[in-house]
């Protein structure tokens, strides 16, 4: 019942973006909602990403938020969202404002109250988060949850067009939903309090402007500070990200994606690195179909893995493509992906069990992306040291949904 469930939320984003009126010029491509991620309804600009998700913690999670814009204030921007989950029937929120400081460089200062719920082990680069994605597929089978109350204080520029810099002041008091507790100076933590001051940067040389297609790098380093607000912990994280994308002039792509993770001193679970599992934890292959994530390890299973140091490298070699139909332009694609990682003291972490990536982990497969109105289907294949007793336990078959706009 849940795969169909999750293929008709897709079915339903793709025939809207189908009756989307297709831009014609530059000046109505900027515009598209679709692209810049926002509505304008007079002064509010709505934020699409609210609007509609699913997980399997919360499932299907409907939202509105967004920000005003100009046409009620030039410097000021007030805004927030609000969601509510049917599975755990509970209500997420944020509130926030900003002041522009400078126009060119799109520089703002905002504060903002969260209260919601994160992914245990994940850790988005700041900067990436402000370049727009409507669509996160792997969302779907995320289940391993905690809630949070965030106040935070960031500042944003874009000092130069292929820069862009986020520093940010946090305050986080977490309450963990699983069954998990830190250990520190013998003490079990379920619940704690984390400060965290995180620079992050994003240099992206590539664009309009430049003939020669150039790497994406992504830095961020982030000082959890004991005793800052009464926060329990310290510890310092620190992570690099590569994303190059080659053309040919056959309109084939090979993209690259390398990405380092590294932390020391008393980190909890909730902040450590997994390596983006996206395989649901059934025994049947069935079961487990669902829909394949942007950058994710389609065959690594949900919280089977985490570390505190943690390299990946993922690629995908577009070799062919079709042209069928209107809507219909399959493209056939290789991949293969490896990740290799270690974790201290793994007893300081208990209440869950789960394993250490000290070997490395391999998968390989085949996408067929572009079926019709953005659907496709991909097989992944775990092989190498982690390889699992039972055969079907190694395969993933799922469908893959990229929208091109």
């Amino acid at each position: 019942m849940k795969p169909f469930l999750i293929f008709i939320y897709f079915l339903v984003i793709a025939i809207s973006w189908a009756q989307q009126p297709m831009p014609k010029t530059k000046d109505t491509l900027s515009e598209n909602p679709f692209k810049t991620g926002f509505y304008p309804v007079f002064f509010f600009d709505v934020d699409l990403r609210y609007l509609v998700k699913y997980n399997d913690y919360e499932g299907f999670r409907l939202g509105f938020g967004g920000f005003t814009n100009d046409k009620l204030y030039k410097n000021i921007r007030i805004g927030g969202y609000i969601a509510y989950g049917f599975k755990d029937r509970r209500y997420k929120y944020k509130l926030g404002a900003g002041i522009r400081i400078h126009k060119k460089h799109k520089a703002w200062a905002n504060l903002s109250y969260v209260n919601d719920i994160k992914e245990v082990g994940s850790h988005p680069f700041l900067t990436d988060q402000l370049v727009y994605s409507i669509f996160e597929p792997r969302l779907i089978n995320i289940k391993q949850f905690y809630k949070h109350q965030t106040w935070q204080i960031n500042f944003q520029n874009q000092l130069i067009p292929f820069l862009l810099s986020e520093l940010r002041l946090s305050q986080q008091n977490i309450q963990n939903i699983l069954n998990y507790s830190f250990i520190y100076k013998n003490k079990p933590y379920q619940n704690y309090k984390l400060s965290e001051i995180t620079l992050s940067a994003r240099f992206a040389f590539s664009g309009k402007n430049n003939k020669k297609n150039l790497p994406t790098f992504s830095t961020q380093l982030t000082k959890g500070i004991k005793g800052l607000l009464n926060s329990d912990f310290n510890y310092l994280k620190y992570g690099l990200k590569i994303n190059y994308l080659l053309k040919r002039k056959s309109k084939l792509k090979t993209t690259f994606l390398a990405e380092g993770n590294w932390a020391t001193g008393d980190v909890p679970l909730t902040q450590l690195f997994h390596a983006y599992p996206n395989s649901p934890t059934k025994d049947e292959i069935l079961q487990r179909f669902s829909v394949t994530g942007t950058h994710s390890f389609e065959t690594m299973y949900f919280g089977e893995f985490f570390s505190d140091k943690l390299a990946t490298l993922q690629i995908k070699h577009t070799i062919v493509k079709f042209n069928l139909l209107k809507r219909s332009k399959p493209e056939l694609t290789l991949t293969t992906r490896h990740a290799i990682g270690s974790l201290s003291n793994p007893e300081r972490h208990t209440g869950i069990t789960f394993n250490t990536l000290n070997n490395i982990y391999s998968e390989s497969g085949i996408e067929i992306n572009q079926l019709l109105f953005g659907f496709g289907l991909s097989f992944n294949y775990r092989y190498g040291y982690y390889y699992l007793n039972d055969f079907e336990d190694n395969i993933s078959f799922k469908f893959t949904f990229n929208l091109k706009l």
